[in-house]
């Protein structure tokens, strides 16, 4: 995220910053953001990015970034948010997750449809243009919202 966060600062763009208060305390926190939120907990933490936020996307990363876009996948299938869910599947490096995906829905444990809620693209222009133009999630755990 910092080396992200620095790339954009650097291509003269604003960059908002979510942590919680542990981590800004530990000096984890980026000290050139442009803005910077601090919140008493990760779970605070992930209600004030997905109100910030237009968009998401899963970069290659590990257990934090698979908890946070797994939890805001969730948060969309429940309609808790309509906005767009995307995924820079950078080298391939998320084809796992879509093949154990893919099992989840022929086991009937996740809806073809939500699967299907998620943007999947290796170029990052062509998936932020794909998620500028993705209609509002729409369709809830239980039918259409």
């Amino acid at each position: 995220m910092g080396a992200l966060a620095g790339a954009a600062l650097d291509a003269g763009g604003e960059v908002a910053g979510v942590m919680p208060r542990s981590l800004v305390e530990k000096e984890i926190a980026h000290t050139g953001l442009s803005e910077l939120h601090v919140t008493g907990s990760m779970h605070e933490r992930k209600a004030m990015m997905e109100e910030l936020s237009d968009a998401f996307i899963l970069l290659p990363g590990g257990f934090g970034s698979w908890d946070e876009f797994c939890e805001i996948l969730t948060w969309a299938q429940l309609g808790i948010h309509s906005k767009p869910c995307g995924v820079l599947n950078v080298a391939g490096y998320y084809d796992s997750f879509f093949a154990q995906m893919d099992h989840a829905v022929a086991e009937g444990f996740v809806r073809p449809s939500h699967q299907r809620m998620i943007v999947v693209e290796q170029d990052v222009e062509l998936l932020l243009a794909r998620l500028e133009s993705a209609p509002p999630v729409v369709e809830t755990k239980w039918g259409k919202a």
